[in-house]
């Protein structure tokens, strides 16, 4: 059996693919999955990771494990019914490929960002002094969130600090400094993203 995941993220730039894939590695690790880590693809924009996730898919051996990680964009209803969520009527309007199931589809909730503003020790600790916290929104509800909010705020947050916050490579560098503990307790999503990786690798 093999495992792969297909992540958003990293742009077009090969480095900034490479920092995407390195950034989640050294979450995951943190979460206890070193030994037995899914092979992380970055594969850029959503709807490149959902394209590559179902051709990947489709030539899987049946004991195989294909995932497909991506920001949901929106609040979601059910984080377990995550192909209602991309389908017909959504944004995306990805049809569910035949045999796959709910796990597949792991969401970061509502972005990547979402993560980052959840940990405020790693915040503070990568931001250093001049991080503006009285800004950022409550940790509770995180999820529920407007995305655009979010990231701004961060922005807004980090940009008296030496390196203000931007998307980009640099933006992973700082996804691996997060807390798993810390973003089980706020995220429901990747505590879900974190359930599925521990029944399936």
């Amino acid at each position: 059996m093999s495992a792969r995941v297909y992540l958003e993220g990293g742009g077009n730039s090969k480095e900034g693919k490479v920092r995407c894939r390195e950034g989640f590695r050294k979450l995951f690790e943190k979460c206890g999955f070193s030994g037995r880590m899914p092979a992380l693809v970055a594969c850029g924009a959503r709807n490149d990771a959902y394209d590559d996730f179902k051709i990947a898919y489709a030539k899987a051996a049946s004991a195989d494990f294909i995932g497909l990680l991506v920001d949901s964009e929106d609040p979601v209803a059910d984080i377990e019914q995550t192909w209602q969520h991309v389908g017909q009527g959504a944004v995306d309007n990805w049809p569910k490929p035949s045999g796959a199931t709910e796990k597949q589809l792991m969401f970061m909730t509502t972005s990547m960002e979402t993560w980052m503003v959840a940990d405020r020790e790693a915040l503070k600790a990568h931001f250093g002094p001049r991080l503006n916290e009285s800004v950022l929104p409550a940790v509770q509800n995180m999820e529920q969130r407007d995305r655009h909010a979010i990231l701004n705020a961060l922005q807004v947050a980090s940009r008296n600090c030496p390196g203000p916050y931007d998307k980009g490579p640099k933006s992973f560098e700082l996804l691996s400094k997060l807390n798993p503990a810390v973003l089980e307790q706020h995220l429901p999503s990747f505590k879900r993203v974190r359930r599925i990786f521990d029944g399936n690798l």
